[in-house]
């Protein structure tokens, strides 16, 4: 295309016609917002990085979420201090802890935004704000009994067994009666919206965690019950629960004095 350039002399000097400038200009934002586009593109095209140890904690919330929306991850296990240590001095960890997550051009911390960064984006959060809140009400929730469960490992042999009875009563009085009454309620299959969200997802995670511990922990919740075999059918959620996903077996001695290693002083 040919472009005609007009020049004209004003009192302070050559100026070329605001035509023709307004030709060049958007030529070079088009290429501009071109580069721009490819590489938002690239970004996101990219598998999420995790970077934890190799074991459940506070992690493992996260990749049930990835692997519930149909998401690819990578995962980059912290086994030493040091290597904590250099993501540290990186500038990579905004407040020097773990997990972190490498995700469209973004290192994200502390758990809970990650998980609502990944629900947003793959619609698994709500389609208002009053969904958005009852699945954020409904998560918080969960994660303070699934905290308990992450804690356990690391506590003295004598306290463990003290402790799983603490949790079987938490779980049965203050939080499965919740639970059981929003499904029995409404009688839908999901938390909130008929449709699956974070909450479901964390309150799955949760249940089978806790099943391990106490295999009939549901058996005065028969809508948990319903809801824990239709969830787990869920394909992306059936995959993740299949032998050989990146779903984490349950915390042992290794595990445990791996994080020590790496995180104690």
């Amino acid at each position: 295309m040919r472009v005609k350039v007009n020049f004209y002399r004003g009192s302070t000097g050559v100026y070329v016609s605001s035509a023709a400038l307004s030709v060049w200009t958007v030529k070079a934002e088009f290429g501009k917002s071109q580069i721009f586009k490819k590489t938002c593109k690239a970004m996101m095209a990219t598998k999420p990085k995790l970077h934890y140890p190799n074991g459940r904690g506070r992690m493992e919330s996260v990749r049930w979420v990835l692997a519930a929306a149909g998401v690819e991850f990578d995962e980059e296990f912290l086994e030493t201090k040091e290597q904590l240590q250099k993501l540290q001095d990186g500038n990579h960890l905004l407040f020097q802890q773990v997990p972190m997550v490498e995700i469209d051009g973004m290192k994200l911390v502390q758990t809970r935004s990650i998980l609502h960064y990944i629900a947003d984006k793959h619609h698994l959060f709500g389609k208002d704000l009053k969904e958005r809140t009852l699945i954020d009400m409904y998560v918080e929730g969960t994660l303070d009994l699934l905290e308990l469960i992450i804690m356990h490992p690391f506590l003295k042999p004598d306290d463990q067994q003290k402790e799983v009875v603490n949790m079987a009563q938490k779980a049965i009085i203050r939080y499965f009666p919740v639970f059981e009454k929003v499904l029995r309620g409404h009688g839908q299959r999901f938390l909130v919206g008929n449709q699956l969200s974070l909450a479901d997802i964390i309150l799955l995670q949760t249940i089978l965690a806790l099943e391990e511990k106490i295999p009939n922990i549901l058996s005065a919740f028969p809508h948990l019950q319903e809801f824990t075999v239709k969830i787990s059918n869920i394909p992306t959620i059936k995959k993740f629960l299949e032998p050989g996903s990146k779903r984490k077996p349950p915390p042992d001695d290794i595990y445990v004095r791996t994080v020590y290693n790496i995180f104690m002083p």
